[in-house]
C-alpha cells in the first residue's frame, strides 16, 4: 500500500482559488434569476393570479441587474465568471462585454414593456397554460445567449429560447397557431442542427469551445484549417435564425399567428439573437473568413431588404406587414456584418438596439389598433385617429422610427450604415438601404392613412364599439409610451448610444480586453 504523499498540490495552476468579486456575480444573475422565476411559476401553476405580479417583479429585477452589469462593464471593461472553479478554457465562462451587456439590458426593457401589455392581451387560458413561465424562460435563453463566453453554451441558450418560444407560440392551440408553430419549429430546428454541427466542427479544429480561447488561437491555425467552410456553416445557421434571405420565409408565416404580445417579443428579440451570434462569431472569432464571404453576405443583405420591403407593400394583414418590416431590419444589420469595419459593425449594433425597441412597439401598436378598430385587415381598419388621438400620435412616431425618419432613433443607424457602405465604395449596398427605407416608408404611411386617418361611417364605428372589450387604458398606454419615449430620446440625443455602439464594435474587432478578462495571466483568477 503506497504511503500518502506529503507534497502539497498547487491548485492555483488548474483552479480558480480567489473568491470572485461581488460585482462578478452580476454576469450570471440575469439568466439565473429568469430560470428561478420560471421554475417558481411552474411550481405554483394553479395560483395563476400571482403569475403576472411575480413575473413583472422578476423582469423589473432583470432590468436592474442588467443596468448594474452594463455600468460595471463601462467602468471596468469585460467581466468574466467561470463555473466549476476550473480555469478557462476547461471551466465554462460567462463573459459580459459592452456588446453583450447593452443587448441584454435592451432585451430586458423590451420584455418588461411586453409583460405589462400582456395584462390586457393574455386571457385566462394563456395564464393557465403558463404564459409568464414561458416568458421568463425565454428571457433566460436570451440573457444567457448575450452573456455566455462559451460557444456550446450559446447553442444551449438557443435551445432554451427555442423551446420556450415554441410554448408561447402554441398558447391557445388554435389550428392557425399550430400551423405557424410547425413552420417556425421545423425551420428553427434545422438551423439549430446546423449550429450544432458547426460547433462540433469548430471543436474538432480548435480543441476548445471557449470564445476567448478561439479568438486567441485563430490567427495561428488560420492557414492550415478549413475555416471558410466552418464560417459558411455558422453564417447559414445564424441567417436562418435571424430570418435572412433566402431562409426567411418562416417568419411572416408564423409571427402573425400567436397573441400580439408574443409576436411583439419574437419580432423584437429572437431575430436579434441570431444577428448577435453572427456578429460575435464572424467578426470576433473568424474575421478573415468573414471577409472571404463578405460578398455573399452583402448579396443576402440586399435581397433581404428588397424582398422584405416588397412583402410589406403587398400585405393587407397588419401583423404580416410588420413581420416583413422586421425582415428589412435584418437586411440592414446584415449589411453591417458584410462590410465588417468597426464603423459598419457599430451601425449594425445601433440598428439592432433600435430594432429591438421599435419592432416590439410596432407589434403592440398593431394589437391596440386592432382592438380599437376590430380588425387586423387594412381594408377594413379606419377611424382610429378619431377614437384615440394620443394613440394615433404615438403610432405616427413609431412609423417614423421604423421608417428611419427624424427625429426618431431609426435615422442614426441608417446614416451610419450608409456612410460605412460609401466609405468602401459599395454604392449598390447604400442604394439598397435607401430604396428599402423608401419602400418601407410607403408601406407604413399606407397603414397610417388607411387605419388611422381614413374616416369610418357612424354605423361602422358603433358596430366596432359594440364588439370592443373594455380595457384599462394604462395597460396599453404605459408600455407603448415607454418604448416611444426611448425611441424619441435616442433620436434627439443619440450621442451616448452611438459612443456605446462604437466602443462595442471596436472591442469586438480587437478582443484583447475580452481575452484578458477570461485568462488572468499567472494562473490565478
Amino acid at each position: 500500500m503506497a504511503a500518502p504523499s506529503s507534497v502539497p498540490v498547487d491548485l492555483a495552476a488548474a483552479m480558480v482559488i480567489a473568491r470572485p468579486a461581488l460585482a462578478d456575480w452580476l454576469v450570471i444573475l440575469p439568466p439565473v434569476t429568469m430560470i428561478a422565476g420560471g421554475a417558481l411559476l411552474m411550481m405554483i401553476r394553479k395560483s395563476v393570479r400571482l403569475h403576472a405580479m411575480l413575473a413583472i417583479a422578476a423582469l423589473v429585477l432583470l432590468v436592474v441587474l442588467d443596468a448594474l452589469l452594463l455600468w460595471q462593464v463601462c467602468e471596468r471593461g469585460p467581466i468574466t465568471m467561470t463555473m466549476g472553479r476550473w480555469l478557462p478554457p476547461f471551466g465554462i465562462s460567462f463573459t459580459a462585454d459592452l456588446f453583450g451587456s447593452v443587448m441584454a439590458l435592451t432585451s430586458a426593457v423590451v420584455a418588461l414593456a411586453a409583460a405589462v401589455f400582456s395584462l390586457q392581451d393574455i386571457g385566462a387560458s394563456g395564464l393557465r397554460h403558463g404564459f409568464f413561465a414561458f416568458l421568463l424562460l425565454l428571457m433566460a435563453g436570451v440573457s444567457g445567449a448575450f452573456l455566455t463566453g462559451d460557444i456550446f453554451n450559446l447553442y444551449v441558450w438557443f435551445e432554451v429560447l427555442l423551446i420556450s418560444s415554441f410554448g408561447l407560440l402554441i398558447l391557445g392551440s388554435e389550428p392557425r397557431q399550430i400551423e405557424g408553430a410547425l413552420k417556425y419549429a421545423i425551420l428553427n430546428l434545422v438551423a439549430t442542427t446546423l449550429f450544432l454541427i458547426s460547433v462540433g466542427y469548430l471543436y474538432a479544429i480548435f480543441g476548445t469551445l471557449n470564445m476567448a480561447d478561439i479568438a486567441e488561437k485563430e490567427p495561428a491555425i488560420r492557414d492550415g484549417a478549413p475555416l471558410i467552410t466552418l464560417t459558411a456553416l455558422f453564417v447559414l445557421a445564424f441567417a436562418m435564425k435571424s430570418a435572412a434571405f433566402p431562409v426567411n420565409f418562416w417568419l411572416p408565416a408564423s409571427y402573425h399567428t400567436p397573441r400580439i404580445t408574443v409576436s411583439a417579443l419574437f419580432g423584437g428579440l429572437l431575430t436579434k439573437v441570431g444577428i448577435y451570434a453572427m456578429i460575435r462569431v464572424t467578426i470576433m472569432l473568424l474575421p478573415v473568413e468573414r471577409e472571404a464571404l463578405s460578398l455573399v453576405i452583402a448579396a443576402s443583405a440586399v435581397l433581404t431588404m428588397i424582398v422584405g420591403a416588397l412583402g410589406a407593400l403587398a400585405q393587407n394583414d397588419l401583423r404580416r406587414l410588420i413581420g416583413y418590416v422586421v425582415i428589412v431590419g435584418i437586411g440592414n444589420m446584415l449589411a453591417g456584418v458584410a462590410i465588417g469595419t468597426p464603423a459598419a459593425v457599430s451601425g449594425a449594433i445601433l440598428y439592432a438596439l433600435h430594432s429591438m425597441v421599435a419592432m416590439t412597439a410596432l407589434y403592440l401598436m398593431a394589437g391596440e389598433a386592432a382592438r380599437l378598430a376590430g380588425s387586423w385587415q387594412l381594408s377594413t381598419l379606419g377611424g382610429i385617429w378619431i377614437r384615440s388621438p394620443w394613440f394615433a400620435a404615438a403610432s405616427f412616431a413609431l412609423i417614423l422610427a421604423a421608417a428611419g425618419l427624424p427625429p426618431l432613433s431609426g435615422l442614426w443607424p441608417k446614416v451610419a450604415l450608409l456612410k460605412a457602405s460609401l466609405d468602401i465604395g459599395a454604392w449598390w449596398l447604400a442604394a439598397a438601404i435607401l430604396v428599402s427605407a423608401f419602400l418601407v416608408t410607403i408601406a407604413l404611411a399606407r397603414v397610417f392613412l388607411l387605419a388611422y386617418w381614413r374616416p369610418l361611417s357612424d354605423a361602422a364605428i358603433a358596430a366596432v364599439e359594440a364588439e370592443v372589450e373594455p380595457v384599462r387604458d394604462w395597460l396599453t398606454a404605459i408600455p407603448i409610451a415607454l418604448l416611444v419615449a426611448l425611441l424619441l430620446g435616442f433620436g434627439i440625443y443619440p450621442e451616448p448610444l452611438m459612443k456605446l455602439s462604437q466602443s462595442a464594435a471596436e472591442s469586438i474587432a480587437d478582443p484583447t480586453a475580452y481575452i484578458g478578462s477570461v485568462f488572468i495571466r499567472g494562473g490565478v483568477q
